[in-house]
């Protein structure tokens, strides 16, 4: 009955918006870059050595932006990420709104294919009980002018900052640099922020008319549908949330489109639980009952924004992907445990071992960790008489890994900038 209700009203806004009148969005203000007093709250988590920002030659700086929302005055913050030479600049811009826990996880996520590929994050500040009990916390004293009224601010926040980013004006962060395309992406609860904005999107434009975003990215949606926008958008759906929605007939799935109206992809990606356990500090060292999965879920996140970015940018139709297969209210599986159907990649194909979710924490539940390792990831080694038997010897192995590896990377379905991964993990493994 929710989520049938929750359709419902998903259709009745879509409804009463394609029947608004669009208005031109005003830029906010925005102050010179912040330095002070004390340290930047940095809305990234630490990252495995070699993957920061220095290492790819990116900086970031934080602006303070205010304006008016919902018929209020507010001031938040923006981080702008971006290469230090300008000219490494692609063109293309990635925002996305702050998760309530205070980090860029969308950016963390797909930050080696974004920073190789030179494109420019922007991170937005849009929602009152984050931003203060993250950011402003964290340094009240550098963040005292932050003042967001209430939740309801955020699409015009969203809307005002995407405006001033894609205008692009004398006063933009960005000024002096071609913008070419603008998203927003969103991820776990931000990509419930990014649900919220789509009614909004139809209504705040440009001053030609057009949209503000280009297109949109949302991935791990809790199982809520997406309804059609008027740009691409392309949904990212984790084993975790076919898990959770398999009891009732996956409420998020609908049908792929091409037509104006309705460019839409969604990806189910089969092993990928909704955390990334593999880079995430939290799960160092590991607070589960079970091996934590150390799945790359940023390689598939960033598959996902590069078909979106190449649609809008180039025209290029993304591939289309089966849907993981659900079977009497649960996912099938394979002789090895792991997922049929969906995106498929080497880990569950050339499987070492089984993919599983969730996760649960030992021997504490309701906890935090309980919490962290339900939204994780496990995975089950299979015994060294399965490998040989599978594989004969680590050499054949690997040799199956590349040539899988060749096929999905050749057909789109796996970026080269993330090949590395693949085979490292690879030669990691023995077979007696």
């Amino acid at each position: 009955m929710f989520q049938k209700l929750v359709v419902l009203v998903l259709l009745a806004a879509a409804t009463a918006v394609s029947q608004a009148q669009t208005q031109t969005t005003p830029n906010p203000a925005v102050s010179a870059p912040v330095t002070g007093p004390g340290p930047i709250y940095p809305g990234l988590q630490r990252v495995p050595a070699g993957t920061g920002l220095p290492d790819q030659k990116y900086s970031v700086t934080e602006y303070f932006v205010s304006g008016t929302a919902s018929g209020k005055p507010y001031t938040t913050r923006i981080l702008v990420r971006k290469p230090d030479d300008p000219k490494r600049f692609s063109g293309i811009v990635v925002a996305e709104a702050m998760h309530a826990s205070g980090n860029s996880w969308m950016f963390y996520f797909t930050r080696i294919h974004m920073m190789r590929s030179g494109h420019i994050s922007v991170e937005i500040a849009p929602q009152k009980e984050g931003t203060e009990a993250t950011v402003v916390k964290a340094n009240p004293e550098r963040y005292k002018t932050i003042s967001l009224v209430d939740q309801g601010q955020a699409n015009e926040i969203l809307a005002q900052v995407g405006a001033l980013l894609k205008g692009n004006g004398p006063t933009s962060p960005l000024a002096g640099m071609r913008v070419r395309h603008l998203f927003l992406m969103g991820t776990s609860q931000s990509a419930g922020t990014l649900r919220g904005y789509l009614p909004a999107h139809a209504t705040w434009r440009m001053p030609d008319g057009k949209p503000i975003y280009d297109g949109f990215l949302a991935t791990s949606t809790a199982g809520m549908p997406i309804p059609k926008i008027d740009v691409p958008l392309v949904q990212i759906a984790t084993q975790t949330e076919i898990f959770r929605g398999a009891a009732n007939g996956e409420t998020h799935r609908r049908p792929d489109g091409d037509a104006p109206g309705d460019q839409f992809r969604l990806y189910e990606i089969a092993g990928m639980p909704h955390n990334d356990s593999r880079e995430n500090p939290t799960y160092d060292p590991n607070p589960c009952k079970m091996p934590v999965s150390t799945y790359p879920v940023g390689s598939m996140m960033a598959l996902g924004l590069h078909h979106l970015i190449e649609w809008v940018d180039k025209g290029t139709v993304p591939p289309r992907a089966d849907r993981i297969v659900v079977e009497n209210g649960a996912i099938a599986v394979d002789a090895h445990g792991n997922a049929r159907g969906g995106v498929r990649n080497t880990y569950v194909d050339v499987p070492v071992a089984k993919y599983g979710v969730p996760n649960n924490a030992d021997p504490k539940p309701g906890t935090r960790d309980d919490f962290y390792c339900g939204i994780g990831g496990y995975q089950i080694a299979m015994t060294g008489d399965q490998l040989h038997a599978l594989y004969k010897d680590a050499s054949a192995y690997r040799g199956k890994v590349k040539q899988r590896l060749d096929e999905l990377t050749k057909a789109g379905w796996f970026l080269p900038e993330y090949a590395g991964q693949v085979t490292g993990d690879a030669v990691k493994v023995q077979i007696p």
